[in-house]
């Protein structure tokens, strides 16, 4: 083909990406259903991953869970369990309205349940046995969400070597090791959904979190690059969706602040909401979602102002120390639990 054939015929797909965008926020997309699919989620003991897990049983999606907290990962699972059986409950009671109105339209209670893992995603050989065990129990992973994470909370050159390896691994390496695991049979299939729950720190860093902003733009770049993969092997029935919230109140970044004129403008993100957004944006197979929008501004203002002008916007807004507050907690929690130790 002419290359100036082609560059038009380029010039007119890139229009069309921007009208499809652009129709896509003026019209809802209609959500796909995951019923009866599995859908593995890390970390989901608690914060996001718990509430992934909630709102994927509410879609009737066959749940598998993995945390390094078995504790915490069997209250999720209590949690599901409920769901299911208020589903079931309420499927029993519409059944025979449906069948006296002659409505043929009720959809029959799925054989529903969760399963519980205890794993450590840090560690390359946890995962791979991890995951022999899902596929001989369960059956091969449909939906993929990467949302185990962990922040050390040390300046960097407080932080033990340990914990930024640890940092590393949990929120980036393991990305890798998960998706190896179950991505062939995807592939296999060409089905299936690999989400990524990275953080806005993963697009744009701030002072004090070294290793846990290296980690998030981690996780983002593998995202991208197996997401350009998948569409260079012309898999197009499987899907990838990037979450990059802002500050999310779950407690991970506690003490984080930023200006006090300008935090009600933007305040730690309610993770309800920001799982929410997250869950409309998988469903409707959308590739990246930001929250709250701003965040998109930020990214794109960070790519094209000089350093010093970014340098400026921060020490404004009181982004430049944010972290500092919550770096000052945490190592004085750290104190008190060594002085309570006797250490």
């Amino acid at each position: 083909m002419n290359i100036l054939l082609e560059l038009f015929v380029v010039t007119f797909r890139v229009l069309w990406a921007f009208v499809l965008a652009a129709a896509k926020w003026l019209v809802r997309p209609k959500e796909k259903s995951v019923a009866g699919q599995v859908c593995l989620i890390t970390g989901a003991g608690s914060g996001l991953g718990r509430l992934f897990a909630l709102e994927f049983a509410r879609r009737r999606a066959l749940l598998v869970l993995w945390d390094i907290n078995t504790q915490s990962n069997e209250e999720t699972a209590g949690m599901v369990r409920h769901i299911y059986r208020e589903m079931a409950e309420a499927a029993a009671a519409a059944t025979p309205r449906a069948a006296g109105d002659g409505e043929k339209d009720v959809l029959p209670h799925c054989n529903l349940q969760v399963y519980t893992y205890t794993c450590d995603v840090g560690k390359r050989e946890n995962v791979y046995s991890t995951a022999e065990r899902v596929r001989k129990e369960v059956g091969e992973v449909s939906v993929l969400v990467n949302n185990a994470g962990v922040v050390s909370g040390h300046h960097l050159l407080e932080c033990p070597d340990e914990l930024i390896e640890r940092t590393m691994m949990v929120n980036c390496h393991a990305h890798f090791w998960t998706t190896k695991a179950f991505l062939p049979k995807m592939l296999e299939m060409n089905h299936g959904h690999i989400v990524t729950v990275a953080s806005s720190l993963g697009l744009f860093s701030t002072a004090g979190v070294e290793d846990y902003c290296a980690s998030k733009f981690g996780a983002v770049g593998f995202h991208e690059s197996l997401s350009h993969e998948l569409k260079a092997a012309e898999k197009d029935g499987i899907k990838t969706t990037l979450v990059c919230p802002y500050l999310v109140d779950t407690g991970m970044f506690r003490g984080c602040r930023i200006r006090k004129e300008i935090e009600p403008f933007l305040p730690p993100l309610k993770p309800e909401y920001c799982v929410k957004q997250a869950m409309r944006a998988i469903l409707t197979d959308q590739p990246m979602i930001c929250t709250p929008r701003l965040m998109y501004m930020v990214t794109f203002m960070k790519s094209i102002l000089p350093f010093e002008a970014v340098v400026c916007m921060y020490r404004f807004l009181g982004a430049d120390k944010c972290m500092y507050p919550f770096i000052a907690q945490r190592k004085q929690a750290t104190n008190n639990n060594e002085a309570k130790n006797g250490i």
